[in-house]
């Protein structure tokens, strides 16, 4: 990623949308929580979570450090979502590969990188 400020403590953030397949509203409510993850050829990494906002948009936000699998950073991660609701899986998203993050970032002062992986429809 670019450098856009001397500040190291800068977040990354991912985006997400979820609609309900249907109905063509947001997914939203308490009922459901979606999971981030860096996939790994050891280990995928968890990244956060987020429960979609009434929009259906869900924002996990961390440090680049997490991107850094102890060789070296990943500069072409491979996102997946898992959403869950009522705490089981219901639905896993393709693993988006090689997700070039120099190419998509947004910047948003005093926050940092902006990555919006774009809207899945789903069951409601």
């Amino acid at each position: 990623m670019k450098n856009f400020s001397l500040d190291t403590e800068m977040m990354i953030e991912v985006n997400a949308r979820f609609i309900a397949k249907g109905q063509d509203e947001p997914l939203t409510g308490n009922q459901y929580n979606v999971r981030l993850f860096e996939r790994d050829f050891l280990e995928d990494d968890f990244l956060g979570d987020s429960k979609p906002d009434e929009h259906g948009v869900v924002h996990f936000r961390f440090s680049p450090a997490k991107l850094h699998d102890g060789f070296l950073d990943d500069k072409m991660p491979d996102f997946f979502f898992v959403l869950y609701k009522n705490g089981e899986v219901h639905f896993q998203s393709q693993v988006m590969e090689n997700v070039y993050l120099d190419a998509i970032e947004l910047y948003k002062k005093g926050t940092g990188e902006i990555i919006y992986l774009g809207t899945f429809l789903v069951d409601a």
